[in-house]
């Protein structure tokens, strides 16, 4: 999965992804400047198997106290938005509910840094078991959402009600940050979607620094 905690290491950060080629942008982005034990978890397509991968890997005893941060590529909802656009999660939206992301304005100032020139959105991130277009977009739209993913809404509802972590609902720290590679003036199935889709991957390799100074400034104390 990853570089494993050793002993007295400060509690690790485990960022859940989808698909193998976002595993493949994260785990070759500049893994410098971690400041604890990173793993990246694929955990396959859609909520149920994000569910079942990450309280499979936050039930191991070296990632149990991890922070998490859902990431990958996802679906812009606001028109003018573009592939390799940033979106990072005030909260997250499925059937369970809604859950408040931890530390977005940090993440929003540390991505400035890592991927400079990138437009970052932020705002609600819904959840959906498939693809979304025409229509559908434009609804979820009205509902305040500005993007959509299959597995973030999962993912952190998952981490959040993982046993293993003291301190009540809210200890454990969660974000998700996307990047978008379908957004309404540029949809997949159009010509320009394999430019955009190497926008988004160069993209998603440059963001672990931010994720690094997330976890950083959001350290839990050992128990």
């Amino acid at each position: 999965m990853g570089r494993e905690p050793g002993p007295g290491a400060p509690p690790p950060l485990l960022i859940a992804c989808a698909l193998g080629i976002e595993q493949l942008a994260l785990r070759t982005g500049d893994r410098g400047g971690a400041p604890g034990p990173v793993t990246v978890l694929r955990t396959g397509m859609g909520p149920d198997r994000a569910n079942r991968a990450v309280s499979r890997a936050l039930g191991e005893e070296r990632w149990r106290d991890a922070a998490v941060i859902a990431s990958g590529f996802c679906a812009g909802l606001a028109p003018g938005m573009h592939p390799g656009d940033l979106i990072v999660a005030e909260e997250t939206r499925g059937p369970d509910g809604t859950l408040s992301c931890t530390g977005t304005e940090l993440l929003v100032q540390a991505l400035a840094r890592a991927v400079p020139g990138r437009a970052v959105h932020t705002g609600p991130l819904t959840g959906s078991d498939h693809v979304v277009r025409g229509p559908e977009r434009a609804a979820l739209r009205a509902t305040g959402a500005i993007a959509v993913d299959m597995e973030s809404a999962a993912t952190l509802r998952t981490a959040r009600a993982a046993v293993g972590l003291g301190g009540g609902p809210d200890a454990r720290p969660v974000a998700a940050v996307r990047v978008v590679v379908d957004a309404p003036e540029h949809e997949l199935v159009r010509i320009g979607t394999v430019r955009g889709g190497i926008s988004a991957f160069r993209v998603l390799r440059a963001v672990l620094p931010a994720f690094f100074e997330w976890h950083r400034s959001l350290l839990l104390p050992r128990r």
